[in-house]
């Protein structure tokens, strides 16, 4: 069975031979700085409290982090948005995933900083059976370190590639979060944490799954 990142990396490799090399170059050029930065180690990780959040669902109701963990463990993801195709992989495959991840008794929600109306568009387009919250301006993103600002080249590149972050983002287009996946436990601790500054990788979902097993 091929794995998530083994996806990832064949999409990555024919995406490039798309691009122009100097919108490549930009890109590559931010992953660099931002990986150069130390953000990632930065995050929250391991051993960690959770930071509690409440934040509106695609479907118009309120998600509390501490009425999730009311119900057992939780698995949290943070992810750019639906105009990522790196991102729309990760969560059709996390969706295929979702029933292993319910039999182990815990609950996986989704977040990224885009506005309700586009995230319901994303659950429609993947029929996705977990909770796709919005955290618009990231202030929940921030709370976990993982919240950064694209520089303004690359935010000129997705202007021109017309991801139209201004719109989906509600006013917050240059902010956005590192991909991330964490395994909170009942008690709010973290307990398996993945955090990565470049947006082609991603949390296995075998890993995942083996963070729950552990936890039982």
């Amino acid at each position: 069975m091929t794995t998530l990142n083994a996806e990832l990396r064949t999409f990555y490799e024919a995406r490039q031979q798309q691009i122009p090399a100097e919108i490549r170059q930009i890109m590559q050029r931010a992953g660099q700085e931002l990986a150069d930065s130390g953000q990632a180690a930065r995050a929250l990780t391991v051993g960690a409290q959770a930071p509690r959040f409440r934040l509106p669902t695609a479907a118009g109701q309120t998600l509390a982090l501490d009425d999730l963990l009311a119900g057992g463990p939780v698995v949290l993801t943070f992810y750019r948005g639906a105009w990522c195709p790196y991102c729309n992989i990760a969560l059709r495959s996390l969706q295929q995933h979702h029933e292993a991840i319910s039999a182990r008794g815990a609950r996986l929600v989704a977040v990224s900083p885009q506005i309700p109306d586009e995230s319901l568009t994303l659950t429609e387009k993947h029929e996705l059976a977990f909770d796709i919250l919005s955290d618009i301006g990231s202030d929940t993103a921030k709370q976990y370190g993982l919240a950064f600002d694209l520089p303004d080249d690359l935010a000129a590149v997705y202007d021109k590639l017309g991801f139209d972050l201004q719109r989906v983002n509600d006013g917050h287009p240059r902010t956005l979060p590192l991909p991330a996946t964490y395994v909170i436990d009942r008690d709010g601790t973290i307990r398996w944490a993945y955090v990565n500054t470049d947006y082609t990788t991603r949390a296995e979902p075998a890993g995942i799954l083996a963070a729950l097993d552990a936890l039982n």
